[in-house]
């Protein structure tokens, strides 16, 4: 739930048990224990990161942002940095900001290339900006990397192969002019 590295010990336990304890039904409890723990730690990165994510939970995506981008802005690192970036650019998707969703996950790409569920939320954004020869293409390769069953791997070449054409395919519409 929380990077260890950064946070008290004794803290780490309470948001751990608030998180614990949710009822994804009826969040309002979980968001206001959080709360309480914010009013105690206002500057805190991976309290801002759980209000937040108790938020995006709850169906307030909105509000979710502020606390996410809060939660960066105060120094957010490790696993938390990952699972908040990868939180951010699910919400702003669901609030079709494509390319804004696109941008936080190419950054959580960056930073943790080899992240099985950033990978595949990348290839969700890429599909609902109207990218799905990208979309498909990543979730090709996500496939072929981490299945790595006798049956996939005969053809694991070709699959790389056809995961490249549609990379293509998708680079050339976008250095395509828009139709008038």
């Amino acid at each position: 739930m929380t990077d260890s590295a950064h946070i008290a010990p004794n803290l780490e336990q309470r948001l751990r048990d608030i998180f614990e304890s949710r009822d994804r039904e009826n969040m309002q409890p979980t968001i206001d224990a959080f709360l309480e723990v914010l009013a105690e730690h206002p500057d805190n990165a991976y309290v801002l990161y759980d209000v937040g994510g108790s938020y995006d939970t709850a169906g307030e995506e909105e509000t979710a942002l502020g606390y996410y981008e809060r939660a960066m802005a105060a120094g957010l690192s490790g696993d938390t940095l990952r699972r908040c970036l990868l939180q951010y650019g699910s919400t702003l998707r669901n609030l079709d900001r494509f390319d804004d969703s696109l941008a936080a996950l190419d950054r959580a790409l960056e930073l943790y290339p080899h992240s099985e569920s950033v990978r595949m939320w990348h290839a969700l954004s890429l599909h609902a900006a109207g990218r799905s020869d990208a979309a498909v293409a990543a979730l090709m390769e996500l496939a072929v990397d981490e299945i790595r069953t006798e049956d996939l791997l005969r053809y694991e070449a070709a699959v790389r192969g056809n995961a490249a054409y549609l990379r293509e395919l998708d680079a050339e519409r976008a250095h395509r002019p828009e139709p008038r």
